[in-house]
């Protein structure tokens, strides 16, 4: 009987695979990626972002044209805006907010209205009834009695005004040198410097005690008027004052006025007195309902907060329509960021793979969003502010512009970063690391 054969095996060893040590990470000393935070993290995603945006300029200078538009016309927008609020204001500095102007109304001729102030309907005796109203501080009747003013070979056509020597105090006038007359009576005259740079000037006399003719009556100058400018009713400069009874007797010969000027003693008093005022008058004049009334009240105070809240109302519309260009920016800078996270999306699931959490990817990338909305923003307020100072000097006009505007307009830029940049980033933050380390 034989024995059976052994097998013998033969066992062919395979060569062992060498792999790389695991890190080892020793208990209370952090990784490195573990050691960037708060800080330092911030300061590694700024580099970070500084270095994609210089890496395409183009596409970053393109991205943030939206916010640098917008910021600068902003910036322009309020400058524009302040300055012809500021030229506003100084042209009405003259308006006195407690003075009250009463016209007379508007006549009907054959069915035909005319204007306002046609109607011959206000007196000097009406002038003089309301001067005894409470809380009315001074009163003056006004008679126009426009025409040439002739001094040597120099003549001018101006308006020629007879009134009461308080209208000095009603129209807030400062004299440049001498006085205003002290009686309504007398052959005085009191010119602007529009008048007095027309007559006088070219013939480099002094006007104080000089000789003019209006028509065929002569006055002597008694003063000068310190110029106030243009006005809501044209040069303010341009003007000879008289004394109301000579001008009603030798110059115009009517006895009514043109209108009645009339001061509240303060400007808590203006609705009463104007209350008061057309009670008076109605009761003279013998009318029942206010409907029928023959006169017209313009309020000086109500003029100027009407006119400055057309100023505001229209800067608030320009730089309403200059910020919609701060939108479309932001709307730019979203769809960039958005095509950036798809093209850096293997870059992403790296970082994750290596430890980034998703909250270091989103603040990376909404770093990126508001330095674009910063840059632009700064480039913005450079080109905003030149832009403003060269309407300023072409148009020969005052360059007015707050600090705050510009804080507000940077900030809104910086705001619009955030805004818009904030769906890129936490779309990055959400890429799923395996499905990013796949893609190509």
């Amino acid at each position: 009987m034989s024995m059976p054969k052994s097998k013998v095996e033969t066992v062919v060893a395979t060569p062992a695979v060498t792999r790389p040590p695991l890190p080892v990470v020793k208990p209370g000393k952090p990784s490195q990626h573990q050691r960037l935070r708060g800080p330092a993290s911030i300061y590694q995603n700024c580099l970070s972002a500084l270095q994609s945006l210089r890496a395409n300029k183009m596409r970053s200078l393109l991205t943030s044209l939206g916010i640098i538009i917008g910021v600068g016309a902003v910036i322009v927008m309020i400058s524009i805006g302040e300055a012809s609020a500021a030229s506003i204001n100084n042209r009405l500095s003259g308006l006195n907010p407690t003075e009250l102007v009463i016209r007379s109304g508007s006549s009907t001729t054959s069915g035909v209205r005319g204007g306002a102030g046609t109607l011959q309907s206000l007196t000097q005796a009406d002038a003089d009834a309301l001067a005894s109203l409470p809380n009315v501080s001074a009163v003056s009747p006004v008679m126009n009695a426009n025409g040439q003013v002739v001094f040597q070979n120099q003549n001018w056509s101006t308006s020629v005004q007879g009134v009461y020597p308080d209208y000095q105090i009603i129209g807030s006038w400062q004299m440049q040198e001498g006085a205003f007359f002290s009686s309504e009576q007398g052959a005085f005259a009191v010119i602007g410097q529009t008048v007095a740079n027309n007559l006088f000037t070219p013939l480099g006399v002094d006007p104080l005690g000089q000789q003019i003719r209006i028509g065929s009556v002569s006055f002597t100058v008694v003063g000068v008027l310190a110029s106030k400018g243009g006005s809501t009713l044209g040069n303010a400069d341009d003007i000879v004052y008289v004394p109301f009874t000579t001008a009603q007797q030798q110059l115009s010969g009517s006895k009514f006025v043109s209108s009645i000027d009339v001061t509240a003693s303060d400007a808590s008093h203006v609705t009463s007195v104007q209350t008061a005022v057309q009670q008076l008058l109605e009761q003279r004049h013998n009318i029942t309902s206010s409907a029928n009334d023959d006169f017209t009240i313009q309020n000086q105070s109500q003029v100027l907060s009407t006119v400055e809240s057309t100023s505001q109302t229209l800067t608030i519309l320009l730089v309403g329509v200059a910020s919609i260009s701060l939108v479309v920016g932001g709307i730019g800078i979203m769809n960039i960021m958005l095509v950036s996270v798809t093209e850096r999306t293997r870059e992403i699931g790296i970082r994750m793979a290596i430890g980034a959490r998703p909250g270091d990817v989103m603040t990376q990338f909404l770093i990126e969003a508001v330095m674009l909305s910063i840059l632009g923003g700064i480039v913005g307020i450079i080109l905003g502010i030149s832009g403003g100072l060269a309407y300023a000097f072409f148009t020969q006009s005052s360059f007015v512009l707050s600090p705050i505007a510009v804080l507000l307009a940077f900030g809104f830029a910086g705001a619009v970063g955030i805004v818009f940049g904030f769906y890129p980033a936490r779309r990055a933050a959400h890429l799923d690391p395996i499905v990013a380390l796949r893609s190509e």
